[in-house]
């Protein structure tokens, strides 16, 4: 569903006058890249404005080195009936992506040529285990997150670069509730601070009673959970974490099968989520990927629109009416990715 759409000539999702901007502030505008592909990209990997990755459906791998003009197809061989969900890239020759789905569907491949080549690095031999998400803490430490196995989340970690991986003992993860698990819906259900904080990681769940996110400050070992407030069901919760630095964090969810209504869906922290308060003013639908643009510049996607907060997550706005699944910023420059080979960057309009 796109709605407001205007320019489609121009290949320009515009801004909708919707309230909420400040006269003669920049507008934000999404320009959609054309990669000749119809995978849906739900893994995505900015680097800077010119190096971005993007992993999704069909096993279909891409990358950009010149802005979004041209594409590669870069993907692992032999992987065209799996489905990747998360993409992190370190630059324009190293990424480490994961696929998703029980047993050996979930998988991790590592490449340090641009794609070139890749090596399959795990794969998964649990039936119980369904792996949702991958992030790393710098260069080589990184983890990557499945729903309950044996009551709790299982954490699978890394300290070469993704080169070689081990489950962690699950003494330190408190107890799944019934029905909890995590949502592969945008590679941001496990993230870490955009900003420092060496050995903290949050991961968000669904599914069960409450809405959860956990948090860790030793790399994984040990992890503490709160509730968020957003409220959960069968298809419903917090789907998107973004941490800013280790204390403040926005997180946003809903409904998937009901996304043109998702009330609470959102809320923020100041305590490195210890606790959370809901937005004043959330998106009102389903939202799938959340990202920091600024100190207090926030955007969200998802497949019935595109949002903006100038607050800090506190009141949301919503710019589009595109189908995006998940959003990243970095270093100024923000991307965009979803079905239909939708990948777009963010541009500002007076």
């Amino acid at each position: 569903m796109i709605r407001k759409l205007s320019m489609a000539a121009l290949g320009l999702v515009t801004l909708a006058a919707a309230g909420g901007f400040t006269t003669g502030a920049p507008a934000p505008v999404w320009r959609l890249s054309d990669t000749g592909v119809t995978a849906r990209f739900r893994g995505l990997a900015p680097v800077s404005d010119k190096v971005a990755w993007v992993a999704g459906s069909a096993g279909t791998v891409l990358r950009t080195v010149d802005g979004a003009r041209s594409w590669q197809r870069v993907d692992p061989p032999g992987t065209a009936d799996l489905q990747f969900r998360d993409i992190e890239a370190f630059d324009a020759d190293h990424a480490v992506t994961l696929t998703i789905g029980e047993g050996d569907q979930s998988r991790l491949y590592v490449t340090g040529d641009g794609g070139r080549t890749w090596a399959e690095t795990f794969r998964n031999d649990d039936p119980a285990a369904f792996y949702d998400c991958v992030t790393f803490l710098d260069r080589r430490h990184g983890l990557a997150l499945s729903d309950p196995v044996g009551g709790r989340f299982r954490i699978l970690a890394t300290s070469d670069g993704g080169r070689s991986w081990s489950v962690r003992p699950t003494t330190g993860m408190p107890d799944a509730l019934p029905g909890e698990f995590a949502f592969a819906a945008s590679g941001t259900c496990l993230v870490t601070a955009d900003h420092g904080g060496a050995g903290r990681a949050w991961f968000a769940t669904g599914g069960g009673e409450r809405a959860r996110v956990f948090a860790t400050t030793d790399g994984g070992r040990t992890w503490q959970v709160s509730d968020s407030g957003i409220p959960s069901g069968p298809s419903a919760g917090v789907y998107s974490l973004a941490f800013r630095d280790p204390r403040h964090g926005i997180a946003v969810g809903g409904d998937y099968a009901v996304p043109e209504t998702a009330p609470g869906a959102a809320a923020t922290t100041r305590d490195g989520g210890r606790s959370w308060v809901p937005a004043r003013q959330e998106p009102g639908e389903y939202r799938s990927g959340a990202a920091w643009l600024g100190a207090r510049t926030a955007l969200a996607v998802g497949p019935t629109g595109s949002d903006l907060s100038r607050d800090g997550g506190q009141t949301w706005t919503e710019f589009d009416g595109g189908s995006f699944d998940a959003v990243q910023c970095v270093r100024g420059a923000c991307w965009a990715s979803g079905e239909q080979g939708r990948v777009a960057t963010l541009a500002w309009r007076r």
